[in-house]
């Protein structure tokens, strides 16, 4: 729901009595009609809408590699689109390149600063980028020869006046976005470093970004101190939505596969998911035995899971339709500063203060799963029926059934 400002309001005169009280006292009265407008539209929870949908199984999932070699915090960590690679920067000042099958290093990078607060791969797999307390986003070429000195090869592509938070390459190596403690985020042209677009809207550091997941997508959601998760045209350089319902700092936003909404986690302990199409937030993610702030967050494939990374050293899945918590996994030892799945969706990798990196998968407990272990119980009877019935089931359309594929295995 868009709200538009007629010429005859954008060209009115402040008027001499006008102080500057007067007209915030007259912003906050707009801002509460337009929340209340938002409210009549609002006529139904989503956790309602999903009370039909089957619950998720049993959710086992297992550490399957435990990447080491950081000496400091892991800040940041991205996967390349092969599925197999990963880039992580720490605060030790260096950046690593994995390869997530062997747990091997084929790359690493020993950057002039330390806190290396950001890092990405290019969609071609053939660099990565990185940046952090320098102000700098420098991109680094990477090739067959792991001896190669890969500092030589270097290019600065992006400068901030403050720390680089974030970044994120679109949908080609030849541009990539920024985010930085100055308040701003930032379009430049790799080869060139030239800035093609700015974007100035939040009113403290920015945290966090993520670009919108189709391949013609021309927007990006950041997310800051200023409690806000701004949604911006990258054509126009303007911000296009705003929700401010965190109650602290907005640490990581995440788009849902389909692109229509996103997830944010801030150090209210909650993580939240906003519908682009509704314009409003849909559904808050917590429990009163949470009271760490979430760090980041990710979707699985299909978008029915979220997984949170708190910085009480755990990591929490939430049922995105039911809004409750279908797992909690434990492992690190440390705070989760960063959590992405794999591109097909059959792992994720988590990245945290213990100085480590793990990489887990896993699956659901189906109903046939199920059957099969009162099978092997000896309840026979039981079994049968409970398999006839699964059968049933299976004849309904997949929306009925109640194994959720969601992309691991």
């Amino acid at each position: 729901m868009r709200f538009s400002i007629s010429p005859e309001m954008a060209t009115q005169e402040v008027q001499p009595n006008e102080t500057l009280s007067n007209l915030k006292a007259e912003s906050d009265t707009l801002k509460t009609k337009l929340e209340d407008e938002r409210a009549k539209l609002h006529d139904v929870e989503l956790h309602q809408v999903a009370e039909k949908v089957d619950g998720l199984g049993q959710f086992i999932m297992k550490t399957r590699r435990t990447l080491k070699g950081h000496g400091n915090k892991v800040l940041c960590m991205d996967w390349c689109k092969d599925k197999r690679r990963i880039v992580s920067s720490s605060q030790d000042g260096k950046v690593i390149v994995w390869d997530a099958f062997t747990t091997n290093k084929e790359h690493a990078v020993t950057m002039p600063c330390t806190w290396v607060m950001a890092c990405a791969y290019a969609p071609s797999g053939c660099a990565v980028a990185c940046g952090g307390l320098d102000n700098k986003c420098s991109v680094y070429p990477l090739s067959l020869d792991k001896n190669e000195n890969l500092a030589a090869k270097k290019k600065s592509v992006a400068m901030h006046t403050n720390y680089l938070s974030a970044c994120s390459f679109t949908n080609s190596d030849m541009q990539i976005l920024t985010s930085s403690g100055d308040g701003t985020c930032a379009l430049w042209d790799v080869e060139s470093g030239q800035l093609l677009q700015s974007f100035h809207g939040h009113a403290a550091d920015v945290l966090c970004l993520d670009l919108a997941p189709s391949e013609t997508g021309n927007t990006f959601i950041s997310g800051g101190c200023d409690k806000k998760a701004n949604v911006w045209d990258m054509r126009s350089g303007q911000c296009i939505q705003s929700f401010e319902t965190h109650e602290s700092d907005i640490n990581s936003v995440r788009y849902y596969p389909s692109g229509d909404a996103f997830a944010s986690g801030s150090d209210d302990a909650t993580c939240r998911l906003y519908d682009l199409r509704a314009d409003r937030e849909v559904a808050i993610y917590s429990k009163e035995s949470i009271i760490f702030g979430a760090s980041s967050v990710d979707f699985s494939l299909s978008g029915r899971l979220l997984f949170g990374g708190y910085n009480d050293y755990t990591i929490n899945v939430w049922d995105v339709l039911k809004g409750t918590r279908v797992s909690i996994l434990f492992g690190h030892e440390n705070r989760v500063s960063a959590l992405r799945v794999s591109p097909d969706g059959t792992a994720f990798c988590s990245g945290s203060w213990d100085h480590t990196l793990r990489v887990r998968n896993g699956q659901m407990c189906t109903f046939t799963h199920f059957c099969f272990v009162l099978q092997r119980l000896g309840k026979h009877l039981l079994c049968s029926l409970l398999c006839w019935l699964s059968f049933i089931r299976s004849s309904f359309p997949s929306s009925t059934k109640m194994s959720i594929h969601h992309g691991f295995y």
